[in-house]
């Protein structure tokens, strides 16, 4: 029997949407621009599965000089905690930000919050200011910025949750208040705002896209999960095919592994069918809390060779980016458009 060989390329990327660009997320941009003046520096939080994909353009144009810190989320989720390889892609990670403090959170260690809370202390005492710290957090949509306020505020000062969080974006729809993290003398605490999460105006990269739906950075219903799945499918191939091994034995097919994946889970409809659409966000879901592998969907190797072909080095301004989405917009209107005689 032929061994198994996965796909090296994924070719099905024309018909996926390449913007998520709300009206909040505009609005919450707009708010912050506004309010730079008012705050003493930025918590950038990316998705440690797509370590590059999830930083956002706009904020580099939006919040300018002002000095940053980023936190890169659920570390556990892009590789398993602890390992040598997990040491090896954070010092990679790093150096795409040699001008930044850079931090790798794990939801459920203390050690992780702390290390960010004393880096804040030290901070807000460099300041000494009066009226205490303000620290704005961004990022894009779910990629945790909430949960991580939340942690701060439970391992800094001893209180429960200030913030809702899902697992759709969209939970913080504006600027929130100012959530307390560390108590100083005097009246100077260290205070953090939520913000919305900011996608991006329009996605040139199609894969990219695909990346970020994976990663719940836009709504399950904006493209076809059963895509999503042919995408992670691949994506896992290259890793370990052994990851859904308990459902179907190695393929590059995504409905047979659905339809696999529907009967051993019990997702059937009427008369034992299996259901494919719920089959596959359930598998999506699994992958994302850890089930079906570990690994980074950004290959850093690649990113890095980006990095450095300024040929290949596109930052659209957000100008640009509007321009770019309102011309693909007007093209898919006029293919899907009836010809009026």
């Amino acid at each position: 029997m032929a061994s198994f060989v996965p796909r090296q390329v994924f070719p099905h990327y024309g018909a996926i949407p390449r913007s998520y660009f709300l009206g909040h997320h505009a609005a919450g941009l707009s708010k912050m621009k506004n309010m730079l003046t008012s705050i003493d520096y930025v918590i950038e939080c990316r998705d440690y599965r797509a370590p590059v994909t999830s930083i956002n353009p706009l904020f580099e144009e939006a919040l300018g000089k002002i000095r940053r810190l980023v936190v890169y989320t659920k570390r556990d989720l892009g590789s398993i905690p602890q390992s040598r390889a997990q040491s090896l892609v954070k010092n990679k990670v790093r150096s795409f930000d040699p001008d930044s403090t850079v931090f790798f959170t794990n939801t459920s260690s203390r050690a992780d919050f702390n290390k960010i809370l004393k880096q804040l202390r030290n901070d807000a005492q460099s300041l000494d200011k009066l009226v205490g710290c303000r620290i704005m957090v961004v990022g894009m949509p779910n990629v945790g910025k909430s949960t991580l306020i939340n942690h701060l505020r439970n391992h800094g000062v001893g209180k429960a949750k200030a913030l809702r969080t899902g697992g759709q974006p969209g939970i913080t729809r504006k600027i929130g208040s100012p959530v307390k993290i560390i108590e100083r003398e005097g009246n100077s605490h260290v205070y953090v705002l939520d913000t919305p999460g900011v996608f991006m105006p329009f996605v040139s990269d199609a894969e990219n896209m695909l990346k970020l739906a994976l990663c719940g950075c836009v709504k399950d219903a904006v493209i076809s999960p059963i895509t999503l799945v042919d995408y992670l499918l691949y994506k896992i191939n290259l890793h370990d095919t052994q990851a859904y091994q308990r459902w179907s034995e190695p393929t590059n097919e995504v409905m047979p592994l659905l339809e696999k994946f529907a009967q051993k889970t019990g997702l059937l409809g009427k008369g034992g069918i299996p259901n494919i659409d719920g089959a596959a966000l359930s598998f999506i879901q699994k992958w994302r809390q850890g089930d079906v592998g570990r690994f980074l969907l950004d290959d850093l190797e690649e990113e890095q060779r980006r990095r450095d072909d300024p040929l290949q080095v596109s930052r659209l301004s957000m100008t640009q980016a509007l321009k770019v989405e309102r011309i693909s917009r007007k093209k898919k209107y006029d293919v899907n458009s009836p010809n009026i005689e």
